[in-house]
């Protein structure tokens, strides 16, 4: 499986990103109201920063090179008879 860039991807891993990114921004704020306050500022901030990454593999159209690779790696041996 080869890459290839895509639009569709590019559009949703930027959306991803953006919402990553206000999420990184308020996260104090969600973490305040959603979470268990002051204590989970790390835990949220690290989810935030989770999102932007994977945002910006889905941008590039990685995931499908990095999926086929754990799942050719995984269940190789079974396609291969």
């Amino acid at each position: 499986m080869g890459y290839e860039f895509s639009t569709a991807w590019f559009v949703v891993g930027l959306l991803v990103t953006i919402a990553g990114g206000l999420f990184m921004k308020y996260h104090m704020w969600v973490a305040d109201n959603f979470g268990g306050g002051m204590g989970s500022y790390d835990r949220y901030k690290l989810a935030a920063l989770i999102t932007v990454i994977v945002g910006l593999v889905f941008m590039v159209n990685i995931h499908t090179v990095l999926l086929g690779l754990i799942f050719g790696a995984l269940f190789g041996g079974i396609a291969n008879g």
